[in-house]
């Protein structure tokens, strides 16, 4: 049987940057995908923004982790050349009684550190965005929008540069703690191939279940599907606008991307299977809510363009929950589970690399 430090399980945004972070400590480290390419789920499925770390509860993990990864991030896309433009954000309130949302907003993002977030009264904000119907916004200039494929494979090239490895189409089928490791059996006759001193479980949708398998305590998986459709023409707005946000998801916003296409997204579906199709008919719902802020979007502009799944551990109607990082169970297995880890992880993938490196020590130095 084959043996290894440290195995990284999925490669993702978070499992590339945990990779890269424990390779470049001197880790011997492997990461096994069980997709034919990086990035396939989650990680590409996405509004590829930079988050400022506006509306996380304080003294949460997302709130501590996106302010620090944010600008972790933007130097590191600097020093790698990954492709990026901080553009700024307006989160807008279409009607008078929501701006009492924004003023808590705005506290929020006080007590977490972003210090930049400043009040536009409607004659302010139609000044930048002229096309925009609100009674008030919060600018968030720190808000950006980033090549995410750029920076994984940025991340990648760190992490192989370090000596670690990359395993594409291995599905992990079982594993198990043997007083040495974990045990990792791949492909479908569960013949153990690999003991590592130390697991990384960075699968994202399958994390909970792969946890589960392991003998570890996980909490329930909940999958919230949200569709993004893309708009024909030319964007009438040079920054993202965001309404207030809904349970669930920040609410249907406008995103751009590098080339300056906007796309509207994601709404919130809660469903039980994995399924990436967008059905066109949700675009009725769509019109509705963009309208709300932008009166001008016609009939027939929104065409389906792709969906995502967010890797929840709080279902419908309850709270949203914090990134969970789990060190290893006493008397369990040598295993790190990340759970819950959706926006704003990719943001926040560097500061959360450095904590899972810091518990990896722990644990290896021991």
């Amino acid at each position: 049987m084959d043996e290894i430090e440290c195995a990284v399980i999925g490669a993702g945004v978070v499992g590339l940057a945990v990779a890269r972070a424990l390779a470049m400590a001197g880790r011997e480290t492997i990461i096994v995908e069980k997709e034919s390419l990086i990035g396939s789920e989650t990680s590409s499925r996405n509004s590829e923004v930079i988050h400022a770390g506006i509306y996380y509860p304080a003294g949460s993990l997302k709130a501590r982790l996106c302010v620090e990864g944010r600008n972790q991030l933007y130097a590191y896309c600097e020093s790698r050349n990954v492709a990026h433009k901080k553009c700024g954000k307006l989160i807008v309130a279409p009607r008078a009684a929501q701006r009492g949302e924004l003023e808590k907003i705005a506290a929020a993002a006080a007590r977490n550190g972003v210090d930049d977030v400043s009040w536009l009264d409607r004659d302010a904000a139609l000044k930048l965005e002229p096309e925009l119907r609100c009674e008030g916004a919060l600018l968030s200039p720190s808000t950006g929008i980033i090549d995410s494929h750029g920076l994984m494979l940025a991340y990648l090239g760190d992490a192989e540069a370090h000596g670690a490895a990359l395993a594409l189409g291995a599905r992990v089928s079982a594993l198990h703690g043997d007083g040495r490791g974990v045990v990792l059996a791949f492909g479908d006759d569960d013949a153990p191939s690999l003991r590592a001193r130390l697991i990384v479980n960075c699968a994202g949708l399958s994390a909970p279940a792969l946890a589960t398998a392991a003998g570890v305590q996980a909490p329930r998986a909940y999958y919230a599907k949200g569709s993004y459709y893309a708009l024909a023409g030319r964007s009438p707005f040079s920054r993202l606008i965001y309404p207030t946000p809904e349970p669930g998801g920040l609410g249907v916003h406008i995103t751009l991307d590098l080339a300056g296409q906007a796309r509207f997204g994601p709404d919130v579906e809660w469903i039980d299977e994995l399924d990436y199709d967008v059905d066109p008919a949700r675009a009725e719902k769509f019109y509705a809510a963009v309208r709300a802020y932008w009166p001008g979007l016609r009939d027939g502009q929104l065409t389906p363009a792709y969906a995502g799944i967010r890797p929840k551990i709080a279902g419908p109607g309850e709270p949203n929950a914090d990134f969970a990082i789990a060190p290893p169970e006493p008397n369990g297995p040598p295993l790190i589970n990340l759970f819950g880890i959706e926006s704003p992880g990719l943001t926040a993938s560097l500061a959360i690399a450095a904590e899972v490196e810091r518990i990896a020590k722990e644990v290896l130095d021991a």
